[in-house]
């Protein structure tokens, strides 16, 4: 068994798993909806500072997201869109607050790691009075379970947050909802000065049977498996990426990673690109 991974080795790995090969990129939604269902969770995006396939690079290759509208990188955002309200993957800012496609095959092991029981009018209070839900985002999500689908103009006015300086509260709350798994975007109205704004939903209202497929599943075996699509995506990391991607205690990553390496589905490294640190690595790597 190897004691270290060279860059060179990552690099043909990620650019397996990622899409990135020319042969190997995305045409069109159906591709999109299979690189997810394969992956098991992705970025829209490529984030800075966080290592994880994404939409954008499977479908443009390894270069920066193009600030012109006409791009074809962009077609990306069609497929997001003509997806939302198809129950065909799962899409919200989930992963640190940044959009992630998840597949729907996955979606019950991140459900079971989050704060939620299934009880839509109870979960969410117990949260707020142990001081884990801010007021704002206790305000938007009462305002939809009471209103039902609004989009986002639409729940400013009616979770009253329309007023001066309310617009960054009103995006952390909603920010807030979606990595709590509580809310997501369920379509597109032509709202606002833009003519474009997400209509939101409540996440167990959107999937009822969502709770029910998750409770099964103990956090432990949770974390274990979102671990090994992880690497099996990105082929090595260190224990700290992980803890900071899920937002995990530390402890928590290790223990995931323990049991993958107990498994075999993955295993200790010295040094990964010449770096020594805490690695894990595919055992596929």
């Amino acid at each position: 068994m190897p004691a270290s991974i060279t860059v060179t080795q990552l690099k043909t790995y990620r650019a397996q798993t990622y899409r990135l090969k020319s042969a190997l990129r995305l045409k069109d939604a159906d591709d999109a909806l299979a690189f997810v269902k394969e992956r098991g969770f992705v970025y829209f995006w490529p984030i800075k500072g966080v290592e994880l396939p994404s939409l954008w690079a499977a479908v443009a290759g390894d270069r920066p997201v193009a600030d012109a509208h006409d791009d074809p990188g962009h077609i990306t955002w069609r497929w997001k869109d003509s997806m939302l309200g198809q129950k065909k993957w799962f899409y919200s800012k989930l992963l640190r607050g940044k959009a992630t496609m998840v597949s729907l095959k996955t979606l019950p092991y991140f459900y079971a790691l989050s704060e939620n029981y299934g009880d839509i009018g109870h979960d969410y209070l117990l949260q707020y009075e142990e001081g884990r839900m801010t007021q704002e985002a206790k305000t938007l999500f009462e305002t939809l379970l009471q209103k039902g689908p609004l989009d986002t103009v639409a729940l400013r006015r009616e979770a009253r947050m329309t007023g001066e300086g309310s617009s960054t509260r009103f995006e952390r709350a909603l920010s807030e909802l979606q990595t709590g798994l509580k809310i997501l975007p369920i379509g597109v109205a032509e709202a606002g000065a833009w003519r474009y704004a997400f209509i939101y939903e409540l996440v167990d209202r959107y999937f009822p049977g969502l709770a029910e497929q998750a409770r099964p599943i103990g956090r432990h075996i949770a974390r274990a498996h979102l671990v090994d699509l992880y690497l099996r995506s990105v082929g090595a990391a260190d224990e700290k990426q992980i803890a900071q991607l899920f937002r995990w205690k530390a402890g928590e990553a290790s223990q995931a990673t323990e049991m993958l390496v107990k498994k075999r589905k993955a295993r200790r490294v010295e040094k990964v690109a010449g770096i020594e640190s805490e690695w894990v690595a595919t055992a596929r790597l």
